[in-house]
């Protein structure tokens, strides 16, 4: 959605209707249940929380392009962060154990925007303009901080000695955390100070802000943001309920649940990364992209590091043997993608190629 023109009336009804149906439902003690009224309440809540969550990327949006790159897309990613991070922490809280839903969710991030969303974005930009230039140094650092991120949490929990994986001790956790989050800081302060330039595209190089919105319609968004991500945050319990039946119901393996909270949390900022590459803005998709794999390793696994320990929940984070795999390939191609600085169709369709294989494997393992 753009920020230009009066705001559409979705963007403040949605996140409206959500706090609205958390009050009614607590004050009711309403609930999913494996019935006809419990369907109906399902889908409606999954309407409303999906219309809050585009609501709450729609305004961060608006505050990006009053705010310039690549603060505007931080902004968007730490907001959808925030989204991922209650719903998991929720969902583990939940009286079904999910001891592996933070795994599985973060992987699924990586897999979605990495080959999903990327291969999407270059396969259109490809056949629009049929090559597309984006900074090799900003994706070199972006692919740099990943796979170590990837590596360290997703991987090294395997071999561990202290405890037998794919579950880290204690002390290894918080190693982990505290390693994960100062990588992501020092990254953030490359990206928006130390060189910034590296992020920002040659057709708005020298840009030092954004469009320049009404004061009113910057701060109607600022509260609205708030506003929406507080609703997505109360609505998260009872959008685990209806996970954890449905998963049950349709006798799905556990790596679905993570699939489910990754592709809800992503498909609005996922349509605005799609919108850019249509724009020739190439850079800003990769931005939004790769800056979703980044922050969902380096904020997501701390947060729910603390959550789990703080509640003494167990937190499976190794992979199995063939998403390892994946994972792999996945640092491979993406280093042969983002080595030149241009891009085609081919580039596309072969990340898309391996996001497919991905879920896939996600139901026939």
């Amino acid at each position: 959605m753009s920020a230009h023109g009066p705001m559409p009336r979705s963007a403040w009804i949605f996140p409206a209707l959500a706090v609205l149906l958390f009050v009614v439902a607590s004050a009711l003690g309403l609930t999913f249940t494996p019935s006809s009224g419990g369907l109906v309440f399902a889908a409606i809540l999954l309407a409303i929380l999906f219309g809050t969550v585009f609501a709450a990327v729609h305004h961060a949006e608006m505050i990006a392009e009053r705010i310039g790159e690549p603060y505007g897309t931080l902004l968007l990613t730490l907001a959808v962060t925030i989204i991922e991070v209650a719903l998991i922490a929720t969902i583990m809280l939940g009286e079904k154990p999910a001891p592996g839903l933070a795994r599985d969710t973060v992987f699924a991030v990586v897999m979605i925007v990495c080959n999903g969303l990327v291969g999407v974005c270059i396969f259109i930009g490809g056949l629009r303009y049929r090559e597309q230039d984006f900074q090799v140094a900003g994706a070199n650092l972006y692919l740099s901080v990943l796979f170590v991120l990837a590596t360290i949490t997703l991987i090294m929990p395997n071999y561990t000695l202290t405890t037998p994986g794919p579950v880290y001790s204690a002390a290894q956790l918080g190693f982990v955390g505290v390693v994960t989050l100062l990588l992501y800081g020092v990254f953030l302060y490359t990206q928006t100070i130390r060189h910034r330039d590296f992020f920002i595209s040659d057709a708005v190089g020298g840009a030092e802000g954004g469009t320049q919105i009404s004061n009113r319609t910057f701060a109607l968004s600022m509260v609205l943001l708030l506003v929406s991500l507080l609703a997505v945050v109360l609505l998260a319990k009872k959008f685990s309920l209806v996970v954890d039946v449905a998963t049950s119901m349709i006798g799905a393996p556990p790596a679905f649940a993570g699939l489910l909270v990754a592709l809800l949390i992503l498909l609005p900022e996922g349509v605005a990364a799609v919108a850019a590459a249509r724009k020739n803005d190439l850079q800003k998709s990769i931005n939004l992209a790769l800056g979703s794999s980044l922050a969902t390793i380096g904020l997501t696994v701390p947060a729910v590091a603390v959550v789990a320990f703080a509640f003494n929940k167990p937190l499976e984070l190794g992979l199995i043997d063939e998403y390892m795999i994946l994972l792999l390939l996945t640092f491979f191609l993406s280093i042969l993608t983002f080595g030149t600085g241009r891009t085609n169709i081919l580039f596309g369709l072969v990340h898309m190629v391996v996001f497919a294989a991905f879920v896939f494997m996600v139901f026939v393992p």
